[in-house]
């Protein structure tokens, strides 16, 4: 409020400036006009899937669709069958639900060519997904999906009071959790999977890059994150290997030269025997002449 009313002034007095009524434009703070908004809470999955089960079972997967698949609450009100294949897993946002300022409710196109897209539906909510076409939209491919519990047009203010939103957003363990959060929170988790900016800004439907890149400045702070915890599993497994656990036993140098074992040799000698050596076995003396030579092992 403060940032818009900062940057009508500033305005005002650069047409008094282009007016020549006043000589420079006094309004110089830098950063006034800026506005900062505060950061939106997310949903994990475990939530999301604990608000699909508390609102009523017409709602659920408008719940689902609304985080996994990124869809703004007009967008959702505005799909009819004919914008689901779910042999291809996929929806095509065509349209979107405006409601005037008198009330009305009219349907119109996205607000960029952007928005124009075909979605992927996550495999998981597929079943809820074919399961809600089957119990609450008529067999006409121009049917709305979602409606009131009669069938008409799904305005917000009634869809939050048919679910009880702040209610079952509080059952969820998520207070103060805004309808929109919930396309917040698929954004968060679409940024998280490694997808390029071009790949996010055509999921979410947006034509600038300025939306995406504060989802992948998202994604670069849980990057960081993870790295620090991979330096403290580092840094602990160091810590032990300096304690000694875990840690390879060395080899400690002493100046004691290491006990020498004996070397032995082996040789062969020839002997060459006569009549006049000593006696021989018995054996000897059956079976050998009495000159021969014969082999003698020796060790020393």
């Amino acid at each position: 409020m403060v940032a818009k009313a900062y940057r009508l002034l500033r305005a005002a007095l650069n047409t008094a400036v282009d007016d020549e009524l006043i000589r420079r434009n006094p309004c110089r703070i830098k950063g006034a006009g800026i506005e900062r908004a505060a950061e939106r809470p997310t949903a994990t999955v475990a939530q999301v899937f604990q608000l699909a089960d508390i609102v009523p079972g017409r709602f659920r997967a408008l719940i689902l669709l609304a985080a996994f698949a990124s869809l703004r609450y007009g967008e959702l009100a505005a799909l009819r069958r004919r914008d689901f294949d779910l042999r291809c897993r996929t929806l095509t946002v065509r349209a979107t639900l405006v409601e005037r300022s008198d009330g009305s409710l009219t349907f119109g196109p996205p607000k960029t060519d952007a928005g124009i897209r075909t979605v992927t539906i996550p495999d998981a909510i597929r079943r809820d997904v074919r399961a809600h076409l089957d119990d609450f939209v008529d067999e006409d491919q121009d049917a709305l999906v979602f409606t009131g519990a009669k069938g008409a047009v799904l305005r917000r203010s009634n869809f939050q009071t048919a679910c009880k939103w702040r209610e079952s957003v509080a059952a969820a363990g998520l207070p103060d959790f805004h309808f929109h959060d919930l396309r917040h929170t698929g954004n968060t988790l679409a940024s998280r999977t490694g997808a390029s900016l071009a790949e996010l800004m055509a999921r979410m439907g947006h034509a600038s890059t300025r939306a995406a890149m504060i989802y992948q400045h998202t994604a670069r702070e849980r990057d960081e994150h993870i790295a620090d915890a991979l330096s403290s599993q580092i840094k602990q497994s160091r810590d032990r290997a300096r304690n000694g656990h875990g840690q390879r036993k060395k080899w400690v140098a002493t100046n004691e030269a290491p006990a020498r074992k004996p070397v032995l040799s082996w040789g062969l000698t020839l002997e060459r025997v006569t009549g006049i050596e000593p006696a021989l076995s018995a054996w000897e003396a059956d079976v050998l002449p009495l000159n021969y030579t014969r082999r003698r092992h020796h060790c020393t």
